[in-house]
């Protein structure tokens, strides 16, 4: 028994000694740190490892000083190592992984830095033929002809992780007000503007499939995931869907695309514009309050390099309730001005960027929403507002600085007999029968709105062309990659 006893101390022991060894073996493996994990200060005097793409080298007679950056942080990480470190392969644009001990700096500008006893190349560039250059600011308009490199820029890193959390922010401002998100499709076989801009889906595929013709009906990439929402407000009373909308728009201004990103919003039970408004204008305050503070460096970066001064624009936007005037108000201020507009501006007609920026001038440069557009500038399924002397519809659009259009929306035609009528006159009664049996089966007044989500980086960081703060931009005659 005595040995027994033995014998099992003795396998303890060796399993406790093994276990030691392997504790002791692991303190000496690298932790593997982000930048900005380090740059935090994170595994203080560790021995740590990071990985990344060189921004700068600096070889001296005794040190090598690098700057790392991995795409977590606007700020690089100073790597100092001993000058034979050295590698001609280490150079700008490079990729690298530093192992070394992380300790505190003596430079104000940078509290932590990396004392490098290993840096080995893993991905090599030649700076000569590399299109960005170590001390040059480039423009947006110059790194846009590199859709496949601009990402390792600084203004082009800062906007990525701009829009991640701005992202987040909309997605939580849902969640924590009720929300359900719904996954609506890209193939669609409804034209939910009715505009005709639209992306036919053809196959290229089984050869037993009539002219191409998948589905056995027209389909589309969809323009909006509206209809699809309303399908679901049916038993929900409040959803909403985030995701990219396809139109076939001729145009190559500053604010269109092909593929574009909306976020869509539904609501039931609801019989009042002012409802939709104050969904629109606390998303909107929510979302630029979160990135605003979650992102301060990079929209810095912006607001300070690219365009200076949108700081106090995007701070005065949040301090007071946006204002809301009707159509009529804002044909009356078109009119009354001295622009020479380059189209009319007469009541019932549309209101091209160039009105929509004028009114946002006119009242103070800030957001304004515009409400009760006339009857036919709107969609099928807007509300016909028949107490009006004026025919209009139950419609709101949200106009901002630099951009005018960022959000449009309206109540909902839930009363049967009216919608029937409008859907006969434009020819339209068959194909949305089933848009028909939304009211006959339980309908509720509801409404709900979409927000341009790349204008929406547009708005808050001042950005002039839409294609800068999309990480792929498609637009006429243009799909690169």
């Amino acid at each position: 028994m005595f040995q027994a006893a033995a014998k099992t101390l003795s396998v303890f022991s060796v399993y406790r000694g093994v276990l030691f060894s392997l504790r002791h073996y692991c303190k000496n493996i690298p932790i593997k740190l982000r930048v900005s994990e380090a740059l935090s200060g994170a595994e203080l005097g560790a021995n740590v490892k990071v990985q990344g793409w060189v921004r700068s080298v600096r070889p001296q007679k005794k040190n090598l000083f690098l700057h790392v950056n991995d795409g977590s942080s606007l700020q690089s990480l100073q790597v100092v190592g001993r000058a034979e470190l050295d590698d001609p392969l280490l150079t700008f644009g490079s990729a690298v992984e530093v192992s070394g001990v992380l300790k505190k700096s003596t430079h104000q500008k940078q509290p932590f830095e990396l004392e490098a006893d290993q840096i080995r190349v893993v991905g090599t560039c030649n700076p000569i033929d590399f299109p960005f250059k170590i001390k040059e600011r480039h423009s947006l308009e110059y790194i846009r002809q590199f859709p496949h490199l601009r990402c390792r820029t600084n203004v082009f890193g800062s906007l990525l992780r701009v829009r991640s959390e701005a992202t987040a922010a909309i997605h939580s401002y849902f969640k924590n007000n009720g929300f359900v998100q719904i996954h609506t499709p890209i193939i669609t076989s409804n034209d939910c503007e009715g505009a005709g801009e639209i992306f036919s889906v053809q196959s290229s595929g089984p050869q037993d499939v009539d002219d191409g013709n998948f589905f056995s009906v027209p389909t589309f990439l969809t323009v909006s995931g509206q209809l699809h929402l309303e399908v679901v407000s049916g038993a929900f009373s409040r959803v909403y869907t985030f995701g990219q909308s396809f139109r076939a728009d001729n145009s190559q201004t500053r604010r269109h695309l092909a593929e574009f990103f909306m976020v869509e919003a539904e609501i039931s039970f609801t019989q009042s514009l002012e409802d939709l408004i104050k969904v629109i204008e606390d998303m909107f305050r929510s979302a630029t309050e979160h990135v605003l503070a979650h992102s301060a460096e990079d929209v810095d970066l912006f607001h300070q390099r690219v365009t200076p001064g949108h700081r106090a624009t995007v701070d005065a936007m949040l301090k007071k309730s946006i204002p809301v005037i009707t159509y009529t108000e804002a044909i009356d201020i078109l009119k009354r001005s001295s622009e020479n507009f380059d189209f009319p501006t007469d009541w019932g007609c549309d209101l091209k960027t160039e009105h929509e920026k004028y009114v946002v001038k006119h009242c103070g440069n800030l957001p304004v929403f515009v409400t009760d557009y006339p009857y036919d500038l709107k969609p099928f399924y807007a509300r016909d507002n028949q107490e009006h002397s004026e025919r209009t519809v139950a419609a709101v659009d949200l106009l901002v600085p630099g951009v005018g259009e960022l959000c449009g929306g309206s109540l909902r035609e839930e009363r049967l007999d009216l919608l029937r009528a409008r859907l006969e006159d434009a020819g339209l009664a068959d194909t949305y029968s089933w848009y028909l049996d939304l009211r006959r089966f339980g309908s509720v007044p509801h409404g709900g709105f979409g927000l341009g989500f790349d204008r929406y980086l547009q708005c808050i960081l001042g950005v002039d062309n839409i294609k800068d703060v999309i990480p792929f931009p498609r637009f006429v005659q243009s799909c690169l990659l």
